[in-house]
């Protein structure tokens, strides 16, 4: 579990990772030096949530999660690092809240990344690794996307990304009854693309998996499991690749000196092409294959699209067709994120300067301790009697005095945020 890595890191107080076929974000908490969390969280690939906390320690948090996703995923550190974009302080909360309204998704107002958002951090929850104020966080986030949805258009259009592949597909496809289907995957994202097939109507839908997770996917929810990816593609109209990453091997794309093997690649495709034309005859027509590859990574190599008879879907493809919502729908649900921000910065501003105020207090009363046990010593060391309420009270006088002055700093402070 990559959440269980970073906060085994110094520097790391929480995470919170969140992964879909499209997006990889990881916000950390990150802890002053000393171990102290300055309560803040951090974002995008790496969130520090920790505001005007140590630069020192946010380089050091960044550092981390590169090496850790780098460890994950087999590439090369420095490509990692390089990789990451970093936010801090209110760009943290400001990114997230748009992304969970469906504000920075490939297609604008997507449905599925909310849900995504909420498993997010009941995957880290559950596994240990959130903070206080990564749950203040990642709530409201979720809040702001129930408002997006419940206040705009842009909740109301219920759009989705597995959605848009499957109505550009249909186009060249059978009556969906009819449709052959091939599921490259298991994770949440194939969840999705399942339920959106059998909403369509769908019967006939084969999963595939290399992590061996197919017979558990399928028998959950009455499809069926393939172990030959070839042998299912032959007289399939569609696949819905959505695994979510090419695997280390020989061929394939380059990331960071570490060889990417798609799940499926253009021999694959032609082999399958060519024993359905065996199996048909040669005279009788070959059924089109329309590909959809919704992972980020690609399941599916590029070369897929140039072998006759075949239509490749990719993300760039379905981003370019994605139907725009007019500027006053986006511009609507901007505004309430907007607000969201404010309002979320703004309150743990004045959370971060009661806990500041509490210290100070505690410092306060040791302080008084101190100066009443060091009065009395030197006193009684004189041979002076002392009265020991007296010192405490002027002791408390003197501190008290500075300790006042000092909390109004603190609340103008963040009154002024």
């Amino acid at each position: 579990m990559v959440e269980a890595d970073l906060v085994a890191c110094d520097a790391i107080s929480g995470a919170v990772v969140l992964a879909t076929c499209n997006r990889f974000e990881v916000y950390v908490d990150v802890s002053r030096p000393g171990g102290t969390t300055d309560g803040t969280p951090s974002a995008d690939p790496v969130d520090d949530l920790s505001g005007d906390g140590s630069a020192l320690a946010r380089e050091h948090a960044s550092a981390e999660v590169a090496r850790v996703v780098a460890a994950s995923t087999g590439i090369d550190p420095d490509v990692a690092r390089a990789a990451l974009t970093v936010r801090t302080g209110d760009a943290v909360p400001h990114h997230l809240f748009s992304v969970a309204a469906g504000l920075d998704s490939m297609v604008v107002g997507e449905r599925e990344i909310a849900g995504q958002v909420k498993r997010a951090l009941e995957a880290s929850r559950s596994g240990g690794t959130t903070t206080s104020a990564l749950e203040r966080l990642f709530q409201a986030a979720s809040r702001t996307s129930k408002r997006v949805t419940n206040e705009t258009a842009l909740g109301a259009a219920g759009r989705s990304l597995v959605a848009l592949g499957l109505d550009l597909a249909s186009d060249d496809l059978p009556p969906w009854r009819q449709v052959r289907t091939v599921l490259i995957g298991t994770g949440s994202y194939a969840g999705a693309s399942f339920a959106a097939l059998h909403q369509r109507g769908a019967e006939d839908v084969r999963v595939f998996s290399r992590s061996g997770r197919a017979a558990a996917f399928a028998e959950q929810r009455g499809a069926v499991a393939v172990d030959d990816l070839l042998a299912a593609l032959e007289d399939a109209d569609l696949v819905v690749a959505c695994s979510g990453g090419g695997r280390q091997g020989e061929g394939g794309g380059r990331t960071g000196g570490v060889a990417v093997q798609p799940a499926l690649d253009a021999a694959a495709v032609l082999a399958a092409r060519a024993q359905a034309a065996r199996a048909v005859g040669d005279d009788a027509p070959t059924r089109p294959l329309v590909v959809l590859d919704l992972a980020l990574t690609r399941d599916v190599a590029p070369q897929v699209g140039a072998v006759d008879g075949v239509l490749l879907y990719d993300l760039a493809f379905l981003q370019a067709h994605s139907p725009q919502l007019g500027s006053a729908v986006v511009a609507e649900a901007s505004r309430i994120v907007e607000h969201a921000t404010r309002h979320y910065v703004d309150g743990e501003g004045f959370r971060t300067a009661d806990e500041v105020v509490v210290a100070l207090v505690d410092a306060a009363d040791r302080e008084i301790a101190a100066l009443v046990e060091q009065r009395v010593a030197t006193a009684r060391a004189a041979g002076v009697e002392v009265d020991v309420e007296e010192v405490e009270l002027q002791a408390r006088r003197q501190v008290r005095a500075r300790l006042h002055r000092d909390i109004l700093a603190v609340r103008s402070e963040a009154a002024a945020r």
